[in-house]
Formats: C-alpha cells, sequence, structure tokens
C-alpha cells in the first residue's frame, strides 16, 4: 500500500492534475442526483475532485484517513475535510445522500466491509457513485497496448477487488439498484511503450510478475515493436458506476 502522507505533497502533479481531477467531476456529476443534497467523498485524498462537487444547495464532505492528504483537502473544502476509515466513518446512520469513492475499492483485499459502511450512512434512494475496474482502466479501447498484451492479462490478471461483476452482486444482494455509468480519462497518465516495458522490468504489473520469463519476455519484445517508443499509448479510461438505494439501509 502507498504511503499517502509521504506522497500527499506530490499526490496531484504524479496523477494528473487538474485535468484529471475536472474529467472526473464531470463524469461523477452526471450521476449524482441534483438539487440539495449531501455528497459524501470516502477517500478524498488531497479534495482535488471533492472541491469540484459543490453546487449551492448541495453540502460536500471528504473522509480520509491520511492526516497530509487532509491538509490540501483541508484547503479545498474547508470545513468539510474529516478524518476518518472507510470502514468506519464518522458519520450518522442515513444521514448522506450520495456517496462517492474515486479509485478506492481496488486497493482493498476485500471492498465489502468498506461497501457495508458506505450503505449504512445513506439514506433511502441515496446513491453510491464508485470506479470499479480500475486496473483494466489502459486496456478498455482496442489498440496496441491492448493487443500486445492482451494474452498474459487474459491468464494471470488477478481476481480484482472492485470488478464490476463482484460489484453489482454485492449491490444486489444488499438491495440496491443500478443507477447508471460513466466515464472518464485519465488525462496524462498514459504510458509510452518505453514506460511499460520499465514498469513490467521493475515487477510493477501484477498480471506479468504471475507469469512464467518467457511468456513475459515475449510480450516486452512486443511492446519494443511499437512505434513511437517515447510517446504514450493513451490514457487509462476510468468506469463509473452508480448504485441506487431501494429501501432502508441494510442492518
Amino acid at each position: 500500500m502507498i504511503d499517502y502522507n509521504s506522497e500527499a505533497q506530490a499526490y496531484d502533479t504524479t496523477r494528473g492534475g487538474e485535468p484529471r481531477a475536472e474529467a472526473a467531476a464531470d463524469a461523477l456529476e452526471q450521476l449524482l442526483p441534483q438539487g440539495p443534497a449531501t455528497v459524501l467523498d470516502i477517500a478524498c485524498g488531497t479534495g482535488i475532485v471533492t472541491r469540484r462537487l459543490r453546487r449551492p444547495g448541495r453540502t460536500v464532505l471528504g473522509v480520509d484517513r491520511s492526516p497530509g492528504m487532509l491538509v490540501p483537502a483541508a484547503r479545498r473544502i474547508p470545513g468539510g475535510a474529516v478524518c476518518g476509515d472507510a470502514t468506519r466513518l464518522p458519520f450518522a446512520s442515513g444521514s448522506v445522500d450520495a456517496v462517492v469513492m474515486v479509485w478506492l475499492l481496488h486497493l482493498l483485499p476485500d471492498p465489502e466491509p468498506v461497501l457495508a459502511e458506505a450503505l449504512r450512512v445513506l439514506r433511502p434512494g441515496g446513491r453510491l457513485v464508485t470506479t470499479v475496474d480500475k486496473e483494466a482502466a489502459y486496456f478498455t479501447e482496442d489498440g496496441d497496448l491492448a493487443r500486445a498484451t492482451a494474452e498474459l492479462r487474459r491468464q494471470y490478471t488477478p481476481h480484482a477487488p472492485d470488478g464490476h461483476a463482484r460489484i453489482r452482486d454485492w449491490a444486489t444482494a444488499h438491495g440496491l439498484r443500478p443507477a447508471g455509468e460513466a466515464r472518464f480519462p485519465g488525462t496524462g497518465q498514459g504510458r509510452s511503450a518505453r514506460k511499460w516495458r520499465e514498469a513490467i522490468d521493475a515487477g510493477r504489473i501484477p498480471w506479468c510478475n504471475r507469469a512464467d520469463a518467457e511468456q513475459v519476455a515475449e510480450v516486452v519484445c512486443r511492446l519494443a515493436t511499437l512505434p513511437d517508443q517515447e510517446t504514450p499509448i493513451a490514457d487509462p479510461l476510468y468506469r463509473l458506476l452508480a448504485l441506487e438505494v431501494c429501501g432502508p439501509p441494510a442492518p
């Protein structure tokens, strides 16, 4: 797990900055309830996305367990940044109209305690909006990168905690219904072919770490033959899923 306290100062600039935050907020807005509402952003980080969700009549709150992240978040959402754990939210049951979780569930060995806690604080009719399939975001569109890595990913991609099917199944079992989807680009986050090869060599790509050396070498060779080795191939395309509470929150 990343040490978010030490990452806080450079976090935004190394992850797409304002353009990516704007794209994320615009996509979230498509799925959030309109009009007066209380919106809670769980794992809000530096608040760079959270602050863009503010609207007249809408109360926007952010919670994060990293004190380092909350320093810039407190500046961006004055009075609305709270230190807390996603599995023990410092909010009353049924107290918010929407919960937002962006780039969180994929980090967790088991997302269900966090999902259950989000459901607890939602009012009947409230919405839960979360990213799903985060690690697949680089491969959602067909292209050189997707084709060069397809077989290895098919064989060795580990089970995703934020897999779309898994989250939908959990939602169905807990009385939530689908309420829409949206996508947004991870602006500025595309890697060049050379950067992909370096990431594989450094052991940062899980589906390569599980394969044998010969298979990995074949993929690296394919990447090395792609044109424009220094040009980012494509930005990731992130997927948002909205779920709506059909009745009273589960106990």
